[in-house]
This record gives C-alpha cells, sequence and structure tokens, in this order.
C-alpha cells in the first residue's frame, strides 16, 4: 500500500499555575471543574485515552485509544499538570506511545516540544538552547526514549532554531505549507518556487542548513487540517476520513504520507465528540484498507526524502505576517474587539526584553560565586524541575558547585536557577496571543516576571521593578480604567506576591479549621508545626503557634510566630512575625491568652498591632482554595436558615400558585423563586437518596408545570460523581451483587432525568469489568452457579442502559 495517513495532533495548555504556589488555584468560569486544565482534561485529553467507535444505533462497539494511532506532542508544561492531577490518563499517553512502537516499526507517536511555549525567533540564542535541552530531558524522563522530532511554538521557525534542532539530534520538524520558500530534488540545481503554500505535503524534505546540519520538515496539509480547527469537519466521523482520503492524488507517483496537523484540543473540546469522530475515521480508514496509517518517524526510515527545501525565516503557522503576531500589532487577533488594538504588543516584549537581560548580567556574575558554568548549570536544571528530592539536588550541586556550598549557598543558587526559569516562563506565547493587555494569558506572564523580580531582591540591583513597571507603562490597555502595563502589574501581580509570611498567615486562618498534622504540605511549601494553642468562648476562637516554613522550591525557610482570632462569620484577625526566640513568643502568648480568658477581644486586636507591627492579616489573605472552602463553611448555616424559608415559602403556596397559573395571573416572583430553588434542590437529594423513579417524576413535573429553570451543569456533575464513585467501587469489588444492583438503578433513575449524564468513566470501567470480572463469572455460570447467573444478568442488563452493543462487547453468553 502506498497511501500513507498521519495525524498530528499538538496538545497544549497556556501554564496557568499561580508562580509563588506552582499550582492552579479555583477558577470560576471553569465550573464546575476546578480550574480550565480539569475541565480540558474532562473534554479533551481523557476522552483521547478512550474514545468510543459507534454502530448505526450509536451504541458503542468498541472502546480505543486515539494516542495509539495518532502522532501528538504534549506540552512539558501540561503533561506535568496530567500527571499530578490525572495520573491514570498521563499513564494511558505513556502506554500507547509504547504501544506505538510496536504498531509503527519501533517509532513512538509521541514527540517533544519546545519546553514552555515560547516563539523561538524572538528568543536570543542562549534561550533557544535551553528550550529544546529542556524539552528533551522532560521527553526522555516521561517517555524513557529519545524524541525524533520536536514541535515548534505555533510552528515559529527560523535557520537558528533548526541548526540548534539538528544539533541537538532531532530528526524532524513539522511546518505549515504557507512556511516553505523553494524546493529542488536533491542533487538538482534548479530550484522551484513553492511559496504562498504550493509546496506538495505528501512527502518529507529535507532542509540543508549553513553549519552543514540538516534537518527533515513535514509539511501538513493546510486546507484539510483549517477544516478540521475551524470548518466543522469533526461533525460525523464518515465526511472525516472521506476528506482525507480525498488528499491523495492518483498522479503522484511515489508514496504518499497525508498528514495533517491541529491543536490536539480540537478532538473533543474545540468540537464536543471529535475524540469520536478522530476515532471512527481511522477505524474507518484501516479497516476498509483505504490507507496505511502511520507515523512520521516510521515514514521518514521507509522513505527517506527525495528532495530538499528552503523555508521563510521568522514564519509560523498562526500568523501570516510572519512571527508580528507575539511583537507587534500586525492585525491577527481573536475578533472579539474590532475596536481594539494590540499596539501593546511591542513595549510588552521590549519591557520583558530588558528585563530578561538585566537579570542575565547579574545572574552571570553572581552565579559564578557558587557555580562552575552558569548556563551549563541553567541547562541541567531541568532535572531538578523534575524531581526536586534532596537526593537529586545534592547530585546536581555534586556536578555543578564549585565547592561544597553552606545551605544558605545553596538556597541562593537555587534563587538565581529559579529566576531564569521565570525568565523563560515570562515568553510563553500566549501572552501575546489574544486581544488584550490585560487578559489574563498576559497577566500570566506578567506574574513570572514579578516573580522573578521578587527572587532578585538582595542581590540584584535595587529599583528593578520600578525600572521595568516604566517600561510597562509604555503598554496601553484598550480597558480605559485599567491604564498601561504598569497599573495591569499593580492591579493584578503585586497583591498575589506570596512570602513566608503569608504561607504562615494562610496556615494560622485555616488551622481554625483543619486539623493539620504536625507537618503540612501547603501548595509547594512545608510547614511543620513546633507549637499550637486553641482556645474558644462561644463562637469566638483564638490561636497561637509556632511554625517552621520552607519552601520546597528553593529550600529558604523561616521560623514565624503567630496569633490569629475569629470573631465569627468572616471577621478573622492575624499576625505573623519572625520568631524573636522563647521570651519574646511567650510574652505574647501570655498576653493575648489573658485578655481572652477576660472577654477583651476588642483589645486582643490592638494588642496583635503591638506585637506583630504592619505583618497582619485576615480571610482576604488566605489562598483561593481554601478562602473558598471556609467561606463556604462560615455561610453554611445560613444558607440552611434560607433554605427552610424557600421549603416553607413553597409548600405553604403551591396550591396558591396552581390557582394563579390557571386564572392567568402572574405568579408572585418570591413564589417563583422558592419554586426553582426548591426544586432544584430536591432533584439533586431524590437522586442522593436513590428514591424511585416516580418521586424523580413527580418533582420533574412541576419542574415543567412552573417552567423551571433546572440547574442542569451542577446536577450532572454531582450525579456524574456519585455513579463514578459506586462503579469505581465496583472495579474494586466486582463480586458486591448488591452493589450491582445499586449501580443499575441508579442508571435506571437517569432515564427519567431532563438533561444527559457523562457516562464516558463509567462505560470505561464496564468496558474493562467486560474483558475481566464479566468472563469469570460466565465461567461459574456455565457451571451451573446461580449467583454467578444473575450477576451476569444484572451485567447486561447495566451494559444496555450503558448504551453498548452487547454483542460486541460481551460476544460470550450463556
Amino acid at each position: 500500500m502506498d497511501r500513507y495517513i498521519c495525524i498530528h495532533g499538538h496538545f497544549y495548555q497556556p501554564p496557568r499555575e499561580n508562580p509563588w504556589l506552582e499550582a492552579i488555584e479555583i477558577q470560576d468560569s471553569a465550573y464546575p471543574y476546578h480550574d480550565w486544565n480539569e475541565k480540558i482534561n474532562a473534554e479533551c485529553y481523557a476522552p483521547n485515552a478512550a474514545s468510543r467507535i459507534l454502530d448505526a444505533e450509536r451504541r458503542i462497539l468498541g472502546i480505543v485509544s486515539n494516542y495509539d494511532r495518532i502522532n501528538f506532542n504534549f506540552g512539558p508544561t501540561l503533561l506535568s499538570w496530567i500527571e499530578t492531577y490525572a495520573p491514570d490518563i498521563y499513564q494511558a499517553i505513556l502506554d500507547a506511545d509504547r504501544q506505538s512502537m510496536g504498531r509503527y516499526s519501533g517509532h513512538g507517536n509521541a514527540i517533544a516540544q519546545v519546553y514552555n511555549h515560547i516563539i523561538m525567533p524572538l528568543a536570543n540564542t542562549r534561550d533557544k538552547h535551553t528550550e529544546i535541552i529542556w524539552g528533551i530531558k522532560d521527553f526522555e524522563r516521561r517517555f524513557q526514549r529519545f524524541p525524533e522530532g520536536m514541535w515548534l511554538s505555533e510552528t515559529a521557525v527560523d535557520r537558528e532554531t533548526l541548526d540548534i534542532l539538528a544539533e541537538r539530534g532531532i530528526k524532524y520538524t513539522i511546518l505549515a505549507q504557507h512556511q516553505a520558500s523553494r524546493v529542488r530534488k536533491i542533487g538538482a540545481e534548479k530550484w522551484k518556487d513553492v511559496s504562498g503554500g504550493r509546496i506538495d505535503p505528501t512527502r518529507a524534505y529535507v532542509c540543508r542548513l549553513p553549519s552543514g546540519r540538516s534537518i527533515n520538515i513535514f509539511f501538513y496539509d493546510g486546507p484539510i487540517s483549517r477544516s478540521v480547527a475551524f470548518e466543522k469537519l469533526l461533525g460525523r466521523g464518515e465526511d472525516f476520513a472521506n476528506r482525507l482520503m480525498g488528499g491523495f492524488s492518483a498522479t503522484r507517483k511515489w508514496p504518499q504520507i497525508l498528514n495533517i496537523a491541529t491543536d490536539g484540543e480540537s478532538y473533543g473540546h474545540h468540537h464536543r465528540f471529535g475524540d469520536m469522530a478522530l476515532a471512527f475515521a481511522l477505524n474507518y480508514i484501516e479497516s476498509q484498507g483505504f490507507a496505511q496509517l502511520t507515523n512520521y518517524g516510521e515514514y521518514l526510515e521507509k522513505y527517506p526524502p527525495l528532495h530538499e527545501v528552503e523555508i521563510f525565516s521568522n514564519s509560523s503557522w498562526s500568523c501570516m505576517h510572519g512571527i508580528e503576531r507575539w511583537k507587534g500589532n500586525c492585525g491577527c487577533n481573536s475578533g472579539g474587539h474590532p475596536e481594539w488594538n494590540q499596539e501593546w504588543r511591542t513595549p510588552l516584549r521590549n519591557a520583558l526584553d530588558w528585563l530578561r537581560d538585566q537579570m542575565a548580567v547579574h545572574y552571570e556574575q553572581k552565579a559564578k560565586e557558587y557555580l562552575k558554568d552558569p548556563w551549563m548549570a541553567r541547562d541541567d536544571y531541568i532535572h531538578i524541575i523534575l524531581n526536586r528530592s534532596d537526593e537529586n539536588m545534592n547530585r546536581f550541586f555534586e556536578g555543578h558547585a564549585v565547592r561544597n556550598l553552606t545551605r544558605d549557598e545553596k538556597v541562593l543558587a537555587l534563587k538565581l536557577l529559579e529566576i531564569q526559569r521565570h525568565a523563560l516562563l515570562m515568553y510563553t506565547s500566549c501572552g501575546w496571543f489574544f486581544d488584550e493587555l490585560s487578559g489574563i494569558e498576559t497577566v500570566q506572564i506578567l506574574q513570572y516576571a514579578g516573580r522573578a523580580i521578587q527572587m532578585s531582591e538582595g542581590f540584584f540591583q535595587n529599583g528593578l521593578e520600578k525600572l521595568f513597571q516604566e517600561r510597562l507603562s509604555m503598554a496601553k490597555s484598550n480597558v480605559p480604567e485599567l491604564k498601561d502595563g504598569a497599573h495591569i502589574y499593580d492591579k493584578f501581580v503585586k497583591p498575589d506576591v506570596i512570602d513566608l509570611k503569608k504561607v504562615g498567615a494562610h496556615y494560622a486562618v485555616s488551622s481554625l479549621y483543619e486539623d493539620y498534622s504536625e507537618s503540612t504540605k501547603i501548595y509547594c511549601y512545608t510547614v511543620s508545626r513546633e507549637d499550637y494553642h486553641r482556645a474558644e468562648a462561644g463562637k469566638i476562637t483564638i490561636a497561637t503557634g509556632r511554625v517552621f516554613v520552607k519552601s520546597e522550591i528553593i529550600m529558604e525557610s523561616e521560623r514565624l510566630s503567630f496569633c490569629v482570632l475569629h470573631l465569627g462569620n468572616h471577621d478573622f484577625s492575624g499576625g505573623v512575625r519572625t520568631f524573636l526566640g522563647d521570651g519574646a513568643y511567650q510574652s505574647m502568648k501570655d498576653e493575648i491568652m489573658t485578655l481572652f480568658e477576660k472577654g477583651a477581644f476588642a483589645d486582643i486586636v490592638r494588642l496583635m498591632d503591638k506585637h506583630f507591627g504592619m505583618h497582619n492579616y485576615s480571610l482576604q489573605h488566605l489562598f483561593r482554595d481554601e478562602q473558598r472552602k471556609i467561606v463556604n463553611q462560615v455561610i453554611s448555616s445560613t444558607l440552611e436558615e434560607f433554605e427552610d424559608t424557600y421549603c416553607t415559602l413553597y409548600e405553604n403556596n403551591r396550591i396558591l400558585m396552581g390557582f394563579l397559573q390557571e386564572t392567568g395571573m402572574p405568579i408572585p416572583r418570591a413564589f417563583y423563586t422558592a419554586a426553582e430553588f426548591i426544586l432544584n434542590r430536591n432533584l439533586k437529594k431524590v437522586f442522593e437518596e436513590e428514591k424511585d423513579i416516580g418521586r424523580i417524576q413527580s418533582i420533574i413535573h412541576d419542574i415543567k408545570k412552573w417552567n423551571i429553570p433546572v440547574d442542569a451543569l451542577d446536577h450532572e456533575f454531582v450525579i456524574r460523581r456519585r455513579i463514578e464513585k459506586a462503579m469505581d467501587e465496583l472495579r474494586k469489588n466486582p463480586s458486591d451483587f448488591s452493589l450491582l444492583q445499586r449501580i443499575e438503578r441508579k442508571l435506571s433513575l437517569l432515564l427519567a432525568l431532563p438533561f444527559e449524564i457523562n457516562l464516558w468513566h463509567v462505560q470505561n470501567v464496564y468496558y474493562a469489568l467486560a474483558k475481566t470480572a464479566y468472563k469469570e463469572f460466565l465461567s461459574k455460570a456455565k457451571t451451573g452457579d446461580a449467583d454467578a447467573g444473575r450477576w451476569i444478568e444484572e451485567f447486561r442488563q447495566i451494559g444496555q442502559k450503558l448504551a453498548f452493543n452487547l454483542e460486541a462487547a460481551l460476544p460470550e453468553t450463556l
């Protein structure tokens, strides 16, 4: 077969981690999920690990991994998040790559990516090397092999970047057709102009570089890729397959590789069920023998390039002006605000370039005191980023330190290296991609700059932040009240700055609600309790204590003392300071607890000013997730009172509401609001209590009668999680017949709901059990085991409710 298909998915998300916490805090815009990574994982990364192939009646024929059949890359910062927060999906991605090596002649589907999605042509040479080295090392640590290819952010390319890729052993990269300038057959003299996207994308090319090195390049099919990304081609799997096959031509006399490349998020996030269209198309093409699936590495081995290519330097796939989108007002934007301009892009980049260069000079000078070669140490620092264990840190310093460093010297060296890490992160491309300077992506890169500046205080030049903000002020916001970059920095970066005292304050306030152990992990900090005392007087609570706070990133630490007073509701007052010794600490405790015993609470607040000075904190200083948790606890009793009031109002006036409706009179808004609240609450509760279908139908009848909007998003998420939990229990204890029956009842209840439940995870567990536990019970049932027979029948009923084609999923029967 001389027709090959290779689909590449570029899976990437802008980094969303708080630079001071190294974690993503709650994002309300992603509700009901915790954050956008979690939401997109549920919509895309997870489904592509277990995608459905459906029959004509939309029943599940099988569940497959798309990752073991497509070429793909994951951004290292995203894959790090998946490893921590979605470990099953992370493992599925790694497993798929290993399986693909068996499928594709020893070539894995996964390729690397430059580390944090910077626009490579706009980076200096040193940063280009580090980005590529970090991308390779991150890949090797995860996939346990060297990457054959590397994805360039936004496919932004110049010759120097290609040369560094080749120098580092990368065999190929992927570009857009319009990035090719001219081609010729190897050995020929005459070049052919292919500008304007006219290069044939169905073969591999070699690009010879001025250094004498060379690198292979694949150019993806632009029109088909655009149809996938923007023209709803994923609406129907068969249409997708036919469009792919339409990319071949009988006039070509070589083994053609029809290859496309899009954001991987097209398959599920941008286009719902896009993963299923992909799974169907691949299965359809392969099963019908229309073409052979492959990846770039396998094709390159089978069919080395016969043509060489020259590229347009400073070009990309998402800016027709080259790379202007990341440095100027070229006109490329999301289109949401045509009245806005992007003049801010140039001064933003100028400000960051200035900051980078200032930090580079100081880094090199200062780091020489601790590190043999500061820039080689930076390149190797990826090993610490990937594993911050004490053993690994010691190994790093053994190789790079100029001598046996003291603990304080190691802290300073780590600070210097972290400054450099954040100086790279602040160039993440998303900061320039969108329309407005105050957008969350741009604020994110400013926070990286802010974190780098904070760590530089004390051993870099004073006034760095002020000079940086002066340059930021040249970048003007489209939102009048936000003024410029300096104002945005003041508003969105400075308030988020965290030091060890703020970590101590978080611990102090939250300790009134959390029973912390002696050593507690708070994001990337460890808090060790050395002394703690809590007392209560009615609804008023006080706590005093001494803790040792340590950063797990730079090993910086401080011993702190604190006092926090809760006067009820959201009224918290707290103080934190550096521990000044046992005498001062005991004096503070005695004075404050004496006043507490007397009930002189106002005097305690004044006394805290004396002992803690300006280091005073309240509920608003807590990190967002814990702050939200405590606020919810504080208002829970008030919500219960509201709920009782609404319930009484609705039950006492339900008949009156019916009369008003029958006579055509308007129902008072208060009655309607009570009905909306109570009926939605009842719908959630009746499912939690596993009431019969009749009760659910009664509630739904009332909802329809009063034309009540159903909080489908919230209900779906809660109900889904409960069914998933039950199914996970069944996976652990498949012989629990009562649990099997309970799951079947839960699924029966779903039929009465006025909205759809996402049963993806439940179906996955069922499919796994069908290949394991089902076969075991089937063997027992065939020997006459009546209990096993009942289990088989109940399991098959569940399969029907989960929309499986039982003949395909459970081919063996009694």
